[in-house]
């Protein structure tokens, strides 16, 4: 009997050649690896980050892991143990997606630094675009303002004066946060969102499988910059954020890119992105567009 639809995935649109990088950096198995140092460096700096001058500055968990910590404490989580369940989480999701792809366990430890490097690769171009959009935003004339907003953290007014050394905790406040964001939002936005939304599209409405893949695309990266300036829960814009219709733009823009991405090189490569394009971000922010400067 032929397939009424076409069956979905929640990992790559398109099929590598075996057991070459593409193919082996795509598997859930290598998300795990290679996101774990970032998982854990994010437990830490939040952990760590308790003196007054970071906190000014830190505004607390990224809100995609508050989602997911307050979801496994509705499921009977103990809150004293959900900063280490909702890390677990990502992995048992990342474990139980290698399962059911049925792919290869192996892994090659020489594979990690070709990733690390090709996720910076793949952020420049929402580099480009960021200072692209700003600039052509910007009234002329303007003293210049940090052009580059952070794709996955929610941007704050400055709590103090900005001096060169608070300037330096505050980059570390905010490279923790880019962390956080490139692991759970992609995990939040990308893996979950889109699977439920292709569910929905083509399982429930019928779409046909191309445009239930448009949609939930487009749907996806639309809630995605929307999370950093309203509170999904109450409807209103956070007060710590000044809204701006190009950051907007942008962070859709980005939203579309880090989907295709999630389509062509799954999770792990769109997370590690997503960090790095963060950092990028923070620290070009910092040493060139910084109002201390």
């Amino acid at each position: 009997m032929p397939k009424k639809k076409q069956q979905y995935d929640v990992g790559q649109l398109f099929n590598f050649a075996h057991d070459s990088y593409l193919e082996r950096t795509s598997r859930p198995i290598y998300a795990v690896i290679f996101l774990l140092p970032f998982i854990v460096f994010y437990e830490l700096g939040t952990i760590l980050i308790n003196t007054n001058i970071l906190r000014q500055y830190w505004q607390g968990r990224v809100v995609a892991f508050a989602w997911l910590q307050n979801f496994l404490e509705y499921l009977g989580f103990s809150s004293k143990f959900t900063w280490v369940t909702t890390p677990l989480t990502v992995i048992v999701i990342l474990l139980a997606l290698q399962l059911a792809s049925h792919k290869s366990w192996r892994f090659w430890i020489g594979d990690m630094v070709p990733m690390a490097l090709e996720s910076i690769v793949l952020a420049i171009p929402l580099i480009v675009l960021g200072l692209f959009i700003n600039s052509a935003a910007a009234p002329k004339n303007a003293a210049p303002a940090a052009p580059l907003a952070a794709a996955g953290q929610v941007q704050t007014v400055p709590l103090a004066p900005e001096t060169h050394d608070n300037q330096a905790v505050k980059v570390l406040a905010d490279s923790v946060t880019g962390i956080g964001a490139g692991i759970y939002e992609e995990l939040v936005f990308r893996l979950v969102l889109i699977c439920l939304l292709m569910m929905l599209l083509q399982d429930f409405l019928g779409l046909s499988h191309g445009n239930a893949i448009l949609l939930s695309v487009f749907i996806s990266a639309g809630l995605f910059s929307a999370y950093h300036h309203i509170d999904f829960f109450s409807g209103r814009l956070y007060r710590t954020t000044l809204f701006s219709p190009t950051e907007f733009i942008f962070r859709t823009l980005a939203g579309i890119y880090f989907a295709v991405l999630f389509a062509v090189r799954g999770f792990g490569i769109t997370a590690g992105t997503h960090i790095f394009y963060d950092i990028v971000a923070t620290v070009t922010n910092a040493c060139f567009f910084s109002t201390g400067n």
